[in-house]
């Protein structure tokens, strides 16, 4: 089901991004530039979503295309799902097509997430005793890519409106997490094996945001 809305996510802002380009660039009297403020919420898992605030700020080349800049931070600290405090910075493109009073587009902004829990080392400790380590957590930051579909709203010239619906998708890279942990079954005492290697994934993230912005 979530893979099916993410194909259906990619597909709609791809046409999306691609309708403009069948038609010259013209200018518009919209205005340039945008400021906003924004709500987040990021759905790691079914069951769990974690809310955040942010703030944007748009430039709009034409009436079909913008460049935009946005960053979000979350302050909860989810310990069981090894993701602590997340941070995320973004910069693309939204394209689509704007009418009076209301606009629809799709958005590709590539940028960096940063999890302050999201990596863990086993480390080792002197003195024995039946756990000769210590859980040392640490910060992990890696490429992210938000793509999805964006619905705005303009009760004036000067106020827009917005919604935002799209997956982001965090790569996280080939690491070291920590060490196997080793037990004799006759002692008990606990010792650190070979290193355990995480592979390169994909993680897809359900993310909703909405927010009031200022245009000038």
């Amino acid at each position: 089901m979530k893979k099916q809305l993410f194909c259906t996510m990619v597909a709609v802002s791809i046409c999306l991004l691609l309708s403009p380009l069948g038609t010259p660039a013209q200018s518009t009297d919209i205005p340039k530039y945008e400021v906003a403020a924004e709500f987040s919420s990021l759905t790691l898992n079914p069951g769990h979503t974690e809310p955040g605030l942010g703030g944007r700020f748009t430039y709009n080349l034409n009436k079909h295309i913008a460049l935009e800049a946005a960053g979000y931070f979350f302050p909860h600290t989810c310990d069981f799902c090894s993701t602590g405090r997340i941070t995320e910075g973004l910069f693309g493109v939204k394209a689509g097509k704007r009418f009076q009073k209301w606009g629809i587009f799709g958005k590709a902004r590539p940028g960096l997430a940063s999890f302050s829990k999201g990596a863990f080392n086993l480390v080792p400790i002197g003195g024995g005793g039946p756990f000769p380590f210590r859980v040392e957590s640490r910060r992990l930051t890696n490429f992210a890519l938000d793509v999805g579909g964006v619905l705005e709203f303009y009760p004036s010239r000067h106020i827009v409106t917005r919604f935002d619906f799209g997956d982001t998708m965090n790569f996280f890279g080939k690491r070291t997490t920590g060490f196997q942990l080793i037990t004799d079954p006759i002692t008990g005492v606990t010792t650190l094996g070979a290193p355990i290697i995480s592979p390169a994934y994909t993680g897809h993230t359900l993310q909703f945001t909405a927010g009031v912005g200022f245009r000038f």
